[in-house]
């Protein structure tokens, strides 16, 4: 048999042991900077495979490693798996739903963990199968800003090998089970928060004339800035702000708080675009609030970049899933103004960031981030014989 045929008797022959990982890490989440426990269960795995070699505890609790083929020609290729969950309450009847309180693998890291090491299996089975050297990344603390792609990039883990190319994927419920689909080019929105603190006079609420209603003053603000979006942004170029707090301190029926507090998002696809959208959010909530005799103090924290996937790398990839999967099984995508820190590794390295479809047949979808969110678990299959046929092609 060829190597395409190889990996696919092995993704189906490994698909109870990944289910049986991802049920256990499912169990089992961690939050952000916090995966100590979900570091040590996969570092126990990964000493089970011939041929595996990593070093732990980088940038927190990230692990990197490689596996290696039967000569080190010096190629190399990364996978990448986040491992963090979120602070949501699961709400499923799953017999290994979360038995950490208040924590929960909402976003299908687990499956992300499981099939990667599960795709790392296959490439220890086949390595004498290929030459260099795969380079795997279990990634800590996607979910919280500054994220643990930067900190590990900052660690020095292309230091000594830099890969020609890197993937990854993301559990996608909107999509079924089998089939994967990508985008080449600006894929994913940069992502960054703003936080402005509004000061006026308060007082009482039965003597308007006598404050500075912060409320009013927040109000207009918010209404003022969806004007960067419909009136300064280039129509062809995604944008959107979102205020998602709106705050106020000491406030009642009869009493006008002194202070209110707005939070809201800002993503885009352009850093110049990006920038100049900064200035507007401050200058637009500093004059309309100097406009009714308030202050506005602005502070935006720029969060992750957008994830640019390499052309090239993607076309390849794309058919090589369509090799593996089936022509109606590869989707073309639009953008996404989602966000995700990979976009740090894509500044990096080549790179194809991709969704694998995980519906549960014609079962309502159960969104990501939310508290009865749930995969269908052969999707693991498709996922980590895809990741070693991707990595193998690539050393080739």
């Amino acid at each position: 048999m060829d190597i395409k045929e190889d990996i696919k008797s092995l993704a189906h022959s490994y698909f109870d042991y990944v289910v049986q990982l991802r049920r256990f890490l499912h169990q089992h989440p961690e939050l952000s900077k916090q995966e100590t426990h979900t570091s040590d269960f996969i570092c126990k795995e990964l000493d089970k495979f011939q041929g595996v070699s990593y070093k732990r505890n980088i940038a927190g609790y990230g692990i990197c490693g490689f596996v290696s083929g039967k000569t080190d020609n010096g190629k190399c290729v990364a996978l990448r798996a986040d491992m963090d969950a979120l602070p949501i309450c699961e709400t499923t009847s799953s017999p290994f739903k979360s038995q950490n309180d208040g924590v929960m693998h909402a976003c299908g890291h687990d499956v992300h963990i499981a099939t990667l090491l599960g795709a790392i299996r296959i490439l220890s089975e086949l390595r004498d199968r290929f030459e260099g050297r795969v380079m795997f990344i279990f990634q800590p603390s996607e979910e919280e800003y500054p994220g643990g792609a930067i900190e590990m990039i900052k660690a020095g883990i292309f230091a000594t090998t830099k890969p020609s190319a890197i993937f990854s994927f993301h559990t996608t419920p909107e999509m079924d089970c089998g089939k994967i689909g990508l985008k080449a080019g600006n894929y994913m929105a940069s992502t960054d928060e703003f936080y402005i603190i509004i000061k006026g006079r308060g007082g009482h609420g039965a003597m308007p004339n006598l404050n500075i209603d912060p409320i009013i003053v927040a109000s207009h603000i918010v209404i003022a800035l969806q004007t960067i979006v419909s009136r300064n942004a280039d129509p062809s170029l995604p944008t959107t702000i979102t205020i998602g707090n709106f705050i106020t301190e000491g406030g009642r029926t009869n009493v006008t708080p002194s202070v209110v507090k707005l939070e809201g998002i800002i993503r885009t696809f352009d850093d110049d675009w990006r920038q100049e959208a900064h200035k507007l959010i401050k200058r637009i909530s500093e004059d309309t609030a100097a406009a009714f005799g308030a202050e506005a103090d602005v502070f935006i924290d720029n969060g992750y970049p957008a994830l640019f996937n390499d052309e090239q790398l993607t076309a390849t990839t794309k058919a090589l899933a369509v090799e593996f999967l089936g022509t109606d099984n590869v989707l073309d995508l639009n953008v996404r103004m989602t966000a995700e820190d990979f976009a740090y590794f894509a500044k990096e390295i080549p790179a194809c960031y991709f969704r694998l479809g995980t519906r549960k047949g014609n079962e309502p979808i159960t969104n990501l981030h939310s508290s009865d969110f749930d995969v269908d678990e052969r999707s693991m299959e498709y996922g980590m014989g895809l990741e070693a046929f991707l990595a193998i092609d690539a050393l080739q």
